[in-house]
């Protein structure tokens, strides 16, 4: 099994929350973790944690951190000892598998970029963002943030990023691709929809199941969703955005209206927890970004332990699963067909 390096100063609550995350997939799964970032703040808690002697847990030094506040590409130039910085290093000199980097997303996507570098053949990586479904599945959506305005050729590199994902890390064999449109009619949407739309279905490499509508995202209709990266932001901040209103609705109500419905909500409450954890970003951890030369998961800026745990799982099953190689295989196979 290959280590994590892990960005232990990055996000709200480094490196407090980071480090123990970290951690629980070290006990909990035996992962193997580089925890990177300042070792005067990192080496009392795994000491406090009683793993300063498991030889699956590893501290490398890093002096400094890149903030929330600052642009993403000029820190990464300047701060070479930046704590995401060093993590990406490890990667990309084989000493880890993959990267974890909670905090600043362009930070994350720039140690992706300049760090690890692009998969030869692909011209913009992509963030792809596992949603839960009303099934109890998942649907990637892919990009969700990663790049804003992309061309035909990108949105085609998306459906086959996402196709591969889904096949080595969540064993789909033939996952269903469609394309996020405002309507099922190949007609309608953006220049940019209407003209990648025939070219999804004269391929051959994924399966190419026509236009989704965003309404069928979590009844799974599709396991991978593809779109360009400002709309799938829009739709995860929204996704969001919903389920933290339903929360509120539902918990205003229960206490505005009597003793009976205080009764019922706690009588619902194990089974409502239990479902809620679903829609919980902290269940999948992170959301990786694909394209790049080895693995990275990006996590959402306030991750607190649990998402970090997962993250770090997700991370390991990217780099067990050779996801770069089969990236490059599946790259290879759609230049070998446009040649016919």
């Amino acid at each position: 099994m290959k280590a994590i390096a892990v960005d232990a100063m990055g996000g709200d609550y480094a490196p407090v929350e980071i480090v123990c995350g970290a951690l629980d997939a070290v006990r909990s799964w035996r992962i193997p973790v580089v925890l990177v970032g300042d070792e005067t703040q990192i080496l009392p808690l795994v000491k406090a944690a009683g793993m300063t002697n498991d030889p699956l847990v590893k501290v490398q030094h890093a002096s400094q951190v890149i903030g929330m506040d600052e642009h993403p590409g000029m820190a990464y130039r300047k701060k070479k000892d930046a704590s995401v910085v060093v993590a990406a290093k490890l990667v990309k000199e084989g000493h880890c598998g993959a990267l974890v980097a909670p905090g600043s997303t362009g930070a994350a996507v720039t140690a992706g970029l300049f760090g690890l570098g692009r998969i030869k053949g692909i011209r913009r990586p992509a963030i792809a963002t596992p949603l839960p479904t009303q099934d109890g599945g998942t649907t990637l959506l892919i990009d969700s943030g990663a790049s804003a305005n992309p061309g035909v050729e990108n949105l085609l590199q998306n459906a086959l990023l996402g196709h591969v994902f889904m096949q080595r890390v969540y064993g789909i064999v033939a996952p269903r691709v469609g394309l996020l449109n405002i309507g099922t009619e190949e007609i309608k949407g953006s220049n940019v929809v209407t003209e990648v739309y025939p070219k999804m279905q004269e391929q051959s490499v994924y399966r190419f199941i026509g236009n989704v509508e965003g309404r069928d995202i979590p009844k799974r209709v599709a396991d991978v969703v593809v779109c360009d990266g400002f709309t799938g932001n829009v739709v995860l901040k929204f996704a969001e955005g919903m389920a933290t209103m339903m929360m509120h609705l539902l918990k205003d109500a229960v206490m505005k209206n009597g003793w009976r419905a205080k009764l019922g909500g706690w009588l619902l409450r194990p089974a409502l927890k239990q479902a809620l954890k679903k829609v919980d970003y902290a269940e999948y951890g992170g959301a990786p970004l694909l394209g790049v030369e080895g693995g990275l998961v990006i996590c959402h800026g306030a991750s607190k332990a649990r998402a970090i745990q997962n993250a770090v799982r997700l991370a390991s099953h990217i780099a067990d699963s050779e996801m770069v190689e089969h990236i490059k295989t599946a790259l290879e196979t759609v230049d070998a067909t446009n040649e016919e």
